[in-house]
């Protein structure tokens, strides 16, 4: 199994991004998909999820900013990030989720924002 984060870089306090997170080695479709972020010193937090019926969550900080989307077909997550601010500067992790025995992590992706 692998999950390939992608997308991270180096954005101006207002400016967007887009992550991707494509998946190898499971059906891809049946599994939720989670975003998570790290920031330096802090814990891991729960930015956003998607279901295998589409349903989506989100974290009270990112809402109305960030968008998460799937494309079964490519077996990829997307984290459409919007009028990202400074806070938003993290590792980001994509994590596919079937129950505890089918639980996935990616290696992150940096997301740094400037003020």
């Amino acid at each position: 199994v692998q999950l390939q984060a992608s997308g991270g870089g180096l954005v101006q306090a207002g400016g967007s991004l887009r992550l991707s997170c494509a998946a190898s080695g499971i059906t891809f479709y049946r599994y939720i998909v989670n975003w998570y972020r790290q920031a330096d010193g802090k814990q891991r937090e729960f930015v956003a999820s998607i279901s295998s019926s589409t349903r989506t969550k989100y974290s009270d900080s990112v809402k109305g900013r960030f968008t998460i989307s799937r494309d079964n077909a490519k077996s990829t997550a997307y984290l459409q990030m919007n009028s990202l601010k400074p806070e938003d500067t993290a590792v980001y992790y994509c994590n596919t989720y079937q129950g505890s025995q089918l639980d996935y992590w990616g290696k992150g992706t940096l997301v740094t924002v400037s003020s």
